[in-house]
This record gives structure tokens, sequence and C-alpha cells, in this order.
């Protein structure tokens, strides 16, 4: 099992496949994906060799991420390799929506079980503004599609921001009445590229909490392998509500998760100064024993807390760089 010094238990994992992405969102990629030297992101037998060895210290829920994972051609590969050749319980997958109205059903059909899709804004004219897309009603559509198929949990992030979104609150809120999902609300965090539009556009999302705590909204029970929202129900809504809470005082206590990138470095935290290279060790299954100390190790030696209140963003330059 993967521990650590201040009891905590991580049993969930969030997975990079790339971390490319063709959004320009604003308080990500504002000026788009940069093109470096060619990566060489995992192969399916390395996520299927790593997959075997989280499980078999664990791991019950894997999240797949990118930048944006749909731009793999071997995506619905990849979820079944993690879901039926690794039997992980649940596998999740968050994106940015663009192939999901043309592929979820691929992806369902792959055994995927959660989606985590992300919407900034409901207006068409804003979202194009915040991301660099036009892709809305397109998105809209594959969530329509995804709740048909019958996923055992639909989310949508909702990145909060002060002069962008902040107005649409109660359009959102509107939005679930009768759509079955969860929406949540993340407040900014800074990373290394974005700390002057961080300061003009951060709010505390306790604000919004303190607001639906005030008008009938019941807060749930958290799940072992639930990510780090805080999340309420309604008895008039079919929707719940979550808030993610980085700069929150308890934020880190309850933190279940750890993080691998595209190209297989381990990050103990999103924040951290720097990735462990775990890559060597996912070459063939004779390896799975020694990745696993290798991950025990590791776990066990993970900090307290990030370093997001001091501005200490760690080796974090963009958020699409482990998915958030």
């Amino acid at each position: 099992m993967l521990f650590d010094t201040h009891d905590r238990q991580f049993n969930y994992v969030r997975l990079s496949v790339t971390d490319v992405c063709n959004f320009k969102c604003n308080y990500c990629l504002p000026d788009g994906y940069q093109h470096q030297a060619r990566k060489q992101f995992l192969t399916l037998p390395e996520i299927t060799n790593l997959t075997h060895a989280l499980r078999d210290v664990g791991v019950t829920k894997i999240r797949i991420t990118g930048g944006e994972p749909s731009l793999r051609k071997d995506l619905p590969q990849i979820i079944e390799a993690v879901k039926r050749v690794g039997k992980i319980p649940t596998v999740a997958m968050t994106t940015n929506g663009y192939r999901l109205n043309e592929q979820v059903a691929d992806w369902h059909a792959a055994g995927l079980d959660q989606l985590n899709i992300s919407i900034d804004s409901l207006h068409p004219g804003q979202f194009n503004l915040i991301t660099g897309s036009t892709k809305l009603q397109s998105i809209l559509d594959g969530i329509d599609k995804a709740i048909r198929l019958g996923f055992a949990e639909i989310k949508v992030n909702v990145v909060l921001m002060k002069q962008f979104n902040l107005a649409e609150f109660s359009h959102f809120l509107a939005w679930i009445k009768h759509k079955p999902i969860v929406l949540r609300f993340i407040e900014l965090m800074q990373t290394g590229d974005n700390a002057a539009f961080f300061n003009e556009q951060h709010v505390r999302a306790s604000l919004l909490q303190a607001q639906v705590e005030d008008s009938g909204w019941v807060r749930k029970i958290r799940s072992s392998d639930a990510g780090p929202a805080v999340e309420y129900q309604h008895p008039e809504y079919a929707g719940q509500i979550g808030f993610i809470t980085p700069y929150g005082d308890e934020f880190c206590a309850s933190c279940n998760r750890m993080r691998i990138s595209a190209t297989g470095q381990l990050h103990t935290c999103l924040f951290s100064e720097e990735g462990l290279d775990a890559r060597y060790l996912m070459q063939s299954s004779e390896q799975q024993p020694v990745l696993q100390k290798w991950l025990v190790t590791q776990a066990y030696n993970k900090k307290a807390t990030h370093g997001l209140h001091e501005q200490n963003t760690g080796a974090t330059t963009h958020l699409a760089m482990l998915g958030g």
C-alpha cells in the first residue's frame, strides 16, 4: 500500500498520456501549446505494466489526463488496458471535450467509468474567449450523449475567474437543475507562467460555497477514492455541486493521489519541485516488483503540503503539463 509519514493513503493516480493540448485557455496555455523537441510519450505496453504495479500497491482509481488525452489515437486501447487488462476498479478521464461527441461511445465501450469535462462558460462567445475554441455546443451535445450511455459519474469542471465567469454562477446552477452531473468550481491556481493573470482573476471558491450552504444544499460524505472536491446535493436538483479549494487550510490533509507524467515521471504533488523518473521500470512485467517497491518509497516521502500559500509553484509552469 502507498502511505506517507502523515498517515495518508494514496489509492488514486492521475496518469497523463500526453502534454499536448489543442485549446488556448487563458489561465493555462494562452499562446497555445508550444511544440518543443519531439517527446516520446508512454507507450501502451508501458502503461499496461505501470497499471499492474499500481494495482498491486493498492491503487483503485486511475484518471487518464493530458494535455488533451483524446489527441492520442490509441486512447480507447489505453482505457481498455487500464480497466480490463490492469483490472483497476475505477477508470476516469478528464477531457476538454474536443472529441467528446464523436468518441464518447468508444470510450464507454472500452471500459471508462467516469468522465470529467472542462467547461468554463456556458455562453459560446465567452467560452471562445476563454478557450480559443468554438466547440461549446458540440461539447454540450457530447455530455447529453454521455448521460444516455450511462456513465457511473459525469463531472463538469469550471475554473473560477473573477472577470470571465464568476457572474455565470446562477446560470450554471440553472443548467444542472435537471441534468444529473456534478458541477465543480475550481479555484484558479498560480503556476509558473500565470502569476499576473492569477493576481487579477483569483477568487475564493469559499464565497460561493457559503452561498450554496445557505440555500439548502447539503454536504455529501466523501468516498475513499474521491478527488479533492467538497460536494453538495439538493433535493430539488438532479445535479450536484462541488468546490475545489487548493488555498483552503485543510486542502492537503485529505490528499489521496499522486501523478505520473506522459513521459513517465512520478510527481507526488502537482506542485513538486521535480518529477522522479520511473519509466525505466515500466519496460517489462519482470520489473514490476522493483517498480512497486520504488512507488512505496516515493509515496512515503511525500511532503505534507504544497507551497501555493508561499507562491511556490514548483516545476509546474502550466496545468497542461500534468493534467491539473
